[in-house]
């Protein structure tokens, strides 16, 4: 089990804090506002306030033992650099930190930091590459010029089968899901959709209206094949 310092308890800290917290992390969530503890306390493993620049508060924490450290303060650019530094300077054996500008994320370089998270920067680009195709409903990155992304079945593939469509032939891409949405009755008798997704679709898979395929490649060959 993964053991991870979240510094700096922002809406992003929160969320990460509270997601790492309930895929199995153990989470020490930090951060100098008592109000923001409070607030995810009975969530995390353990949570703490203090003044992230104090190094003897962090090593009363045995911040030292963690497998990652997340600097996620955002507006303080100063609290920022100066806890990634101090982390640095502890030994702690990895270190991720947020970055709003390109000054920090400059300095952050500098100080050789594992992970530089441009959380404006890559939301932009996730969704203007998700307005770019009306075909296309989710784009993540995964790596400079490569993406996974949800992509809306083309009309002329309804009905044929993953080895008619020869994505990877056709597209140079690859289909490594499917999402489908399954008329259903509510208890209370209301008719809805219930969500069903295959990661793991047969070559004989038959694909039907409505499907979302689940879309690896890179960037221009997953928009060649939205466009399609």
């Amino acid at each position: 089990m993964r053991s991870i310092a979240v510094i700096g308890l922002g809406t992003f800290g929160r969320t990460l804090a509270l997601e790492l917290t309930e895929h199995g992390a153990q989470v020490i969530a930090i951060d100098i506002n008592k109000d923001q503890i409070e607030a995810v306390k009975e969530s995390v493993t353990y949570a703490v306030a203090l003044n992230s620049m104090d190094r003897t508060a962090l090593e009363g924490i045995a911040i030292k033992d963690v497998d990652l450290a997340v600097v996620c303060i955002g507006d303080d650019v100063e609290a920022n650099l100066l806890t990634t530094l101090l982390l640095k300077k502890m030994g702690i054996k990895k270190i991720w930190a947020r970055a709003i500008n390109d000054l920090q994320r400059e300095i952050l370089r500098i100080m050789d930091i594992d992970e530089i998270v441009s959380i404006e920067e890559q939301m932009g680009k996730t969704i203007a590459r998700g307005l770019i195709s009306s075909n296309v409903t989710k784009f993540i990155p995964i790596s400079e010029g490569h993406s996974i992304a949800e992509v809306k079945i083309p009309d002329k593939y309804i009905g044929k089968t993953l080895v008619q469509m020869n994505p990877r032939k056709n597209y140079n891409v690859n289909i490594v899901g499917i999402k489908r949405y399954i008329p259903d009755i509510t208890e209370e008798g209301d008719r809805t959709f219930r969500e069903e997704y295959n990661d793991v679709p047969l070559p004989t898979e038959k694909l039907q209206e409505g499907d979302i395929l689940l879309v690896a490649g890179s960037d221009g060959n997953i928009e060649k094949f939205a466009k399609d």
